[in-house]
């Protein structure tokens, strides 16, 4: 009898992997070319995590999720973030009902699964605050009352890195609750021409279809916590977390010396659950020290705080993590 139950659980989980390569293949009908950031959505859906992405105008940032909310059938509100915007607009308010002459609840655009906060450092910081508890709490108060958020919940916000007049910079308190930065690139030639052959046709509009339900969302998350990861590799998480901090004691003398603050301790928690999601994307129920390698760049890069001589130099967050991962061996942990 065990054995006939946990055939049919191989069964499910080979079933949901197909299924994300089918989610992956009809958002791909829409959105030419953006595998990559694509991935990086997905992981931070089926691990609870928040994704924040960086990139000049015309990446399809926008299109992409509002392709994966219909793929997926979440309910999604996307909020422009301007100077003027009010915390209630986002949260909501409480209205006066003249009928009943009673105050009632107005519930926000945050009442959502998924939220498109476009380009979201255009807003200042009483709109963060009120987000920041949204995201991290998972719940808004609206004047003495407190109201969970929808299941599953994510933010997946948008920086525009060219026009910085008129922004202003997130706190580091809330760029730590992404757990990604992703930054999306230019397409390659041959996907440019796709998208432009596409779009010259203006009655070619491809209508996706459902994959996923919500349901099924809930039971990935279940079977990413079970994939197996040694305490090898868990120690190697840690290891990579504390060289930022330490750096000297990892023989990173010359980096140290550009590093003000290292990663937190969100950020080994978000790299253990992205490794646990590339393997089983990769239809693993174990982790490789390549996935942890692989999405590494995604959870730290926005965590390092770097000084201004390193700005000065023109160091990177990517050069201190690869000069980490050249200094961190896998085999003396």
């Amino acid at each position: 009898m065990e054995q006939v139950e946990e055939l049919t659980a191989k069964e499910q989980i080979k079933l949901h992997q197909e299924k994300i390569k089918e989610v992956i293949n009809e958002t791909g009908k829409v959105v030419v070319g953006q595998q990559y950031m694509i991935n990086r959505l997905l992981i931070g859906l089926f691990t609870n995590g928040h994704v924040l992405l960086e990139g000049v105008p015309g990446l399809a940032k926008t299109l992409t999720i509002k392709t994966l909310a219909k793929v997926l059938d979440l309910d999604f509100h996307r909020i422009q973030f301007t100077p003027d915007l009010l915390p209630a607009d986002i949260i909501g308010t409480m209205i006066y009902n003249q009928q009943r002459s009673e105050f009632e609840v107005k519930k926000g655009p945050i009442f959502a699964n998924l939220i498109l906060a476009d380009e979201i450092n255009r807003s200042p910081a009483k709109v963060q605050s009120a987000l920041l508890e949204a995201m991290q709490e998972r719940q808004v108060t609206i004047g003495d009352a407190t109201y969970d958020l929808d299941k599953p919940f994510l933010v997946l916000a948008t920086q525009n890195p060219i026009e910085q007049e008129g922004t202003y910079p997130l706190p580091e308190a809330q760029v730590d609750r992404f757990m990604m930065k992703v930054y999306p690139s230019y397409l390659d030639k041959d996907s440019e021409l796709e998208v432009m052959r596409r779009m010259s046709n203006m009655n070619n509009r491809y209508q996706v279809k459902v994959i996923l339900s919500k349901e099924d969302i809930f039971a990935i998350r279940n079977e990413i916590n079970n994939v197996t990861i040694t305490e090898s590799l868990e120690r190697y998480i840690i290891e990579l977390i504390f060289a930022t901090r330490k750096p000297q004691e990892y023989g990173l003398q010359e980096e140290s010396k550009y590093i003000q603050y290292g990663a937190s301790t969100r950020a080994t928690i978000s790299l253990n659950l992205a490794a646990k999601a590339i393997a089983y994307f990769n239809e693993r129920d174990y982790v490789l020290p390549e996935d942890i390698k692989e999405v590494i760049h995604d959870i730290l890069g926005h965590r390092i705080i770097l000084n201004y001589e390193a700005e000065a130099e023109g160091i990177t967050t990517r050069y201190i993590i690869d000069k980490i991962l050249s200094k961190v061996n896998i085999a003396k942990v």
